[in-house]
């Protein structure tokens, strides 16, 4: 599936940048039904797998849950892309998850976020990363957000 959104893109709107950026592309974005896929591709050259475990590379859940929180803000950007042009601040509020299988270099992360509740000053998702159509994570998270002054 091609990108709909390249990494330029993406750099435009989200406030992390490299090494702390992990979305790739957005393959699909589905305004009406609040949804939004993305892409990490999980390298053996992201720096995190020089300690996380040497030996049995595994990408720690925190960065997937990172990624997951970052895609989410891509969705808000593509549905309510007046605040987000102004680049607020993005804090997230509470992340519920189920870590089911380990990711390891080589696999591609596919990110599925869909918008329960989408609001000028926060939201509610629903989660989930992929690795060849099998479900890794799920999470719901709560993210706010703060209009900059």
């Amino acid at each position: 599936m091609p990108a709909i959104w390249d990494i330029n893109k993406i750099q435009s709107i989200l406030p992390q940048k490299y090494p702390f950026l992990f979305v790739d592309s957005v393959l699909e974005i589905n305004a009406p039904s609040r949804e939004i896929t993305c892409l990490k591709n999980v390298t053996m050259n992201d720096y995190f797998f020089q300690g996380h475990f040497p030996g049995n590379p595994i990408l720690p859940g925190v960065v997937i849950i990172e990624a997951l929180a970052q895609a989410s803000i891509l969705l808000f950007a593509a549905l309510k892309p007046e605040i987000a042009e102004k680049h607020p601040t993005y804090f997230l509020g509470r992340v519920e998850s189920k870590f089911l299988k380990p990711v390891r270099p080589g696999d591609q992360l596919i990110l599925k976020i869909k918008g329960e509740k989408i609001l000028g000053n926060a939201g509610i998702v629903k989660a989930c990363a992929l690795v060849d159509n099998e479900t890794v994570v799920e999470a719901n998270i709560v993210f706010g957000i703060k209009p900059k002054e």
